[in-house]
């Protein structure tokens, strides 16, 4: 049974009657010329146009192609635009229904189209990371005799994710979330081409601000929601979709958030505030609200990281290292599954215990640098690993502290200038009392006791 018989039949009658497929399928665009966003990919001389025969030398670079980004941003188009631009069939299979047998069936098929008619083969392959080892080894033979194009799409990082065989024979392209703009003008493009709606409905601001918010980035989505909405206007005789209709539609509300105004800032304060007063179902509210309005998830992110350093410190010193793992997930997985990592973030930081000890400390010592409490490094600190030093006293007299018992050397670390300055005055939250009890018996060591206060002026 040949897979590219039903591809082939799919495309006749799609092109036979358009309006049989569904919106995203029949804005899919023709050339690269059509593709919206991308375009650090999509400029001329590029290893993605020389591949589909533009410029001098037509088609060029290797057999296999892996297309790494998140959901919606044009995987799948840039497979069919290739197929099209090349005049070469065009087959896709998914990783999470399809196997090896599947696979070596496509693989066949394309040998055979190939020395019987000429004709060679696009094969597209969704969601390869879902492939194990043997699996993407089976592609291998394809690809180094070059019996097909593989173009292979990813979600997760490849360099984890794929065989090393594999990616070394491969172009690596990666795909950026759609901008707010470029879905805008996918939208209206689908508005208006006869391709797609034709003409038929209206987007007025308010809704498709709405859509933008829903759409996450994603192309998909956004021209799904839109053709639901458009039909279910046009089902009671309305030429303009509404937000009413939209929200309707799409069984999901407008939040008001502005992420260029005041709500984006006010949330995102209310956010922080509810972590650091330990109120973790109000954290999770205003994390919530952010996702549903469509915030970016690298944005909340770096808030939880600033957030594990302002408001929690050394009092859980496993917060930073969360937040800073959640951000990286973040990155690579995006939405909707990153919501479930900002909530994991989220619950862990408003649960923690508190201490701005770290915040305060760096402020109060960058407070003395301003009023212009410097001096000059003590000599005996200077770096003297140079010809002449020390002449000069540089490093003469300077106690190295691992010869020392218990490792602290009692010499004077700080300029004269702050000389007994206390900055870092640790709480007894969580983990920072073992923190408060170094430092107490350090300071004791180096002769400081319970020196401390103002800095002499």
């Amino acid at each position: 049974m040949e897979p590219d018989l039903f591809t082939a039949a799919a495309e006749d009658r799609q092109e036979k009657d358009p309006s049989s497929s569904p919106l995203a399928v029949r804005m899919r665009p023709r050339t690269l010329d059509e593709v919206v966003g991308q375009q650090h990919l999509l400029k001329p001389g590029s290893p993605l146009r020389r591949l589909v025969g533009e410029g001098s030398g037509g088609p060029a670079g290797p057999s296999s192609v892996i297309l790494w980004g998140p959901p919606g941003t044009g995987k799948t188009t840039l497979a069919y635009v290739v197929s099209k631009a090349t005049n070469k069939r065009f087959v896709e299979l998914s990783a999470i229904t399809a196997g090896v047998k599947e696979v070596r069936a496509v693989i066949e098929g394309a040998r055979r189209a190939t020395g019987g008619f000429g004709k060679e083969t696009v094969l597209f392959l969704d969601e390869i990371h879902r492939f194990s080892k043997a699996q993407q080894d089976s592609l291998l033979p394809a690809v180094e005799n070059r019996w097909v194009t593989l173009i292979a799409a990813t979600t997760e990082n490849p360099y984890f994710s794929i065989i090393s065989p594999l990616l070394s024979r491969s172009l690596l392209l990666t795909l950026e979330p759609l901008t707010d703009e470029d879905l805008r003008a996918l939208l209206r493009r689908a508005l208006t081409d006869e391709r797609g709606l034709g003409g038929a409905v209206t987007l007025p601001e308010d809704a498709e601000a709405h859509l933008l918010r829903i759409a996450g980035g994603d192309a998909r989505r956004a021209l799904t929601a839109l053709e639901a909405a458009a039909g279910a206007a046009l089902a009671t005789h309305e030429r303009e979709i509404t937000l009413t209709t939209l929200e309707e539609t799409v069984d999901r509300a407008a939040v008001k958030y502005d992420r260029d105004g005041d709500q984006h800032y006010d949330v995102a304060s209310a956010l922080i505030k509810s972590i650091r007063g330990s109120d973790v179902d109000a954290a999770l509210h205003y994390l919530a609200r952010m996702i549903e309005a469509g915030e970016d998830p690298r944005f909340i992110a770096r808030r939880l990281m600033i957030s594990a350093s302002e408001d929690i410190g050394l009092a859980d010193p496993t917060a930073l290292p969360l937040a800073v793992a959640a951000a990286q997930a973040v990155a690579m997985i995006g939405f909707p599954e990153a919501a479930l990592t900002l909530s994991h973030a989220t619950i862990a930081l408003a649960l923690a215990p508190k201490s701005n000890a770290a915040t305060l400390a760096i402020s109060a010592a960058q407070d003395d640098v301003r009023r212009g409490l410097a001096g000059p490094v003590p000599p005996h600190l200077r770096d003297g690993h140079y010809k002449g030093a020390a002449k000069l006293g540089h490093a003469q007299g300077y106690v190295y502290p691992h010869d020392v018992p218990g490792g602290i050397a009692a010499q004077e670390y700080a300029p004269d200038a702050v000389r007994g300055r206390r900055y870092y005055e640790p709480t007894r939250y969580g983990a920072e009392a073992r923190y408060a009890d170094v430092a107490d018996r350090v300071r004791e060591r180096l002769g400081r006791g319970e020196q401390g206060g103002a800095a002499p002026s």
